[in-house]
């Protein structure tokens, strides 16, 4: 059991947090609102949205149901995957970082799940209710993602010379984002940068239990 501790601790924290900001935002903001936390560099900016990571969008109603199943299947994939990892010893960092995404996943399936049915519709007037005497805003599968993270840290215009975009607004890092979304991101990056690492032990290992069965 002490294998799944620091994995398993790793996804509650994530999960927790990224819900509690998530009610905190529906609860306290307005669609549109914003505080600026360091300057125009990094700020709180309440958006929804109905598709994917980063605001991105996915076709309509039945997108959204199919995004929303796809997610779920998804996820219970990298959960039996992580299951399978921590009982053949993989290697620790690989672990936590597909618990990273695990979380993540997971910390959106919530929303499109069930923000729906437990909250009024936000709007650019007044914050969401929570558990609505009339009801949700949508039904079961059809929630929006919470996000709140914005961070253009790179303002200015496109030189006029610059291929397509010459003379355009240009924003670096321009997506909305939240919490769920930061954690599959990093889990992505470091196995990326890692993989020889982590793959190559396991390898190694390979070659080692091969090598015991042969003498006996």
């Amino acid at each position: 059991m002490k294998a799944y501790t620091k994995p398993f601790f790793a996804i509650f924290f994530i999960l927790i947090a990224d819900q509690v900001l998530k009610f905190w935002i529906k609860l306290n903001m307005s669609l549109g609102q914003e505080y600026k936390i360091i300057g125009d560099w990094a700020i709180i900016h309440f958006t929804e949205n109905n598709g994917m990571a980063f605001g991105m969008e996915f076709g309509g109603e039945a997108g959204k149901l199919a995004l929303t199943l796809f997610r779920i299947v998804a996820v219970l994939g990298i959960g039996y995957g992580l299951v399978y990892m921590i009982k053949r010893k993989y290697h620790r960092g690989l672990i936590m970082n597909l618990s990273l995404i695990f979380a993540g996943a997971m910390g959106n399936i919530i929303d499109s799940t069930f923000y729906g049915v437990i909250f009024s519709e936000s709007s650019y007037y007044e914050p969401a209710k929570f558990l609505p005497a009339e009801g949700g805003y949508s039904s079961l599968f059809h929630g929006k993602v919470v996000d709140m993270f914005y961070v253009p840290i790179i303002q200015g215009t496109y030189p006029a010379w610059f291929p397509f975009w010459g003379g355009q607004e240009l924003i670096f890092f321009r997506p909305v984002f939240n919490l769920a979304d930061s954690a599959i991101s990093i889990g992505v990056i470091m196995i990326l940068i890692y993989q020889k690492r982590y793959f190559k032990e396991e390898k190694e290992e390979e070659v080692y239990t091969h090598s015991e069965v042969v003498e006996e």
